[in-house]
């Protein structure tokens, strides 16, 4: 069996608001084996978000480590951080997080661009993502002339082409009906199972969360 490909052990954040500090990981732990989906549900402000922004390396935990394909992360200067998200990791937020100038293809390009693939290549990448998620005929189009669904999977077409090995989506269907949310959730998962792409999902959706390999729950700043 091969290692896994993301280990969080014991994660506690602390966040000073006044005098007192509030912690919100409380020494949260998960693996996360290579090609596999992870659901994280729970209650509003539990610290579902903060745990993705770690796993992420958006932010550096209080406490704990986080060991990516083995090596641990938060040993690296924040430039090493940044090389580690643009190659590494694919990001899927509720809000989409489009460039509204830009076209739907245009978009779905800026991962491989960021990694100086030659513009050739990250617009073929880009086209078949998109055709990946039945947007061949929205190439042109600039998000506000796509439906919310059809955002959102330009969005996840984005974090696939720069062929990252983890994805972390932080409520990607919460603005979507369930139908459309349904969908857009089968069409991540499909194309990450097809590149063997490791998915860590945050949803409130338990009947969305059930379709994942693992579900986990998180209460109290912990994960059960």
């Amino acid at each position: 069996m091969s290692e896994p490909l993301l280990v969080a052990t014991d994660l506690e954040r602390e966040y000073r608001i006044g005098p007192e500090p509030v912690r919100v990981l409380k020494g949260a732990s998960l693996t996360v084996n290579v090609g596999e989906t992870v659901a994280v549900i729970g209650a509003s402000g539990v610290g579902k978000s903060t745990l993705l922004h770690i796993l992420g390396t958006l932010d550096r935990p209080t406490g704990g480590r986080v060991v990516f394909a083995g090596e641990d992360v938060f040993a690296r200067s924040e430039a090493g951080l940044a090389r580690l998200r643009r190659s590494e990791v694919g990001f899927v937020f509720q809000f989409y997080n489009l460039l509204g100038e830009m076209t739907a293809l245009e978009n779905a390009m800026l991962p491989a661009l960021i990694q100086r693939v030659p513009a050739d290549e990250a617009r073929e990448r880009a086209s078949v993502a998109l055709g990946e998620v039945g947007l061949s005929d929205r190439l042109g189009h600039r998000p506000g002339e796509l439906s919310g669904g059809e955002q959102q999977r330009v969005a996840i077409a984005r974090a696939l082409v720069g062929a990252p090995r983890l994805i972390l989506a932080d409520e990607p269907t919460g603005n979507l009906d369930r139908g459309n949310g349904a969908k857009v959730f089968a069409d991540m998962r499909r194309m990450a199972r097809e590149q063997g792409v490791s998915v860590v999902l945050v949803t409130h959706d338990e009947s969305e969360a059930k379709t994942a390999d693992r579900v986990l729950r998180m209460d109290d700043g912990l994960l059960r």
